[in-house]
């Protein structure tokens, strides 16, 4: 993977918060921002319907969902 500097600017509180973060996990500022928008690119993911669909994937833990939708909606009519 190919990787590329950027110059940003941020806040003063931004990067004390940052340097105080980054000295307690023992990383880069680098590293901080680069988790930063590992986490975020996560987020944005899970919002997706794909995202979504894999993170709801196999937790219908009863018997036949079938049966069971039929029976909740057996009351809508």
């Amino acid at each position: 993977m190919a990787t590329r500097r950027i110059i940003v600017t941020i806040a003063e509180k931004d990067k004390l918060w940052l340097e105080g973060y980054s000295k307690v996990h023992k990383i880069s500022l680098a590293e901080a921002i680069r988790r930063g928008i590992r986490e975020l690119k996560k987020v944005q993911r899970d919002k997706t319907y794909k995202g979504l669909v894999e993170s709801t994937s196999g937790i219908w833990q009863g018997a036949d969902g079938l049966k069971y939708q039929r029976k909740i909606r057996c009351d809508w009519d």
